[in-house]
């Protein structure tokens, strides 16, 4: 009976997977990741249901539903990206306009190049300077990126050991 019950698990987790295999490719890290995430989502499923047999599951589970969010906000790149929205706040809408510069490519198309400008700037002089702020607060932002990096790998780390049942 145990061997039944088994097979009918591995198909339904094979079942489960296989969308996510089959999309994949191998030349990307985020799909390793997407699996390893899905696999973390299975367990914290698992450990929070009546089946889990250690009183650490559900604390466990917890954890990994933590870890899980982190991913989520690390691969998402929320904190790299939000000086963005910081920058709207302070200065309106940033537009992108792509303009065609004097310069051909070999085949004789024209290049471009992105142009940033905000609602409020009140003239060039005003946009260069929000220019600026969006560059430091970018690379801030790049900085807590990192940090969040590791803190999550840090985190998975310190925890992962005992993430069983």
């Amino acid at each position: 009976m145990y061997w039944v019950k088994r097979k009918i698990q591995q198909i339904k987790r094979v079942i489960d997977f296989l969308p996510m295999i089959w999309n994949g490719f191998d030349f990307d890290y985020r799909y390793g990741l997407e699996l390893f995430k899905k696999q973390l989502e299975r367990q914290a499923k698992f450990m929070e249901s009546d089946k889990a047999m250690t009183l650490s599951a559900k604390t466990n589970a917890r954890k990994i539903i933590t870890a899980i969010r982190l991913m989520d906000k690390v691969y998402d790149e929320e904190y790299a990206s939000e000086y963005m929205t910081q920058i709207d706040k302070l200065y309106g809408t940033t537009h992108y306009d792509f303009v065609e510069t004097d310069k051909l490519d070999k085949f004789g198309e024209p290049h471009y190049v992105m142009k940033l400008w905000n609602e409020n700037a009140v003239d060039e002089e005003h946009q260069k300077e929000i220019n600026e702020v969006r560059k430091q607060m970018m690379l801030l932002g790049r900085d807590k990126q990192k940090r969040a990096h590791k803190l999550l790998w840090d985190y998975i780390e310190h925890n992962i050991r005992n993430w069983w049942d």
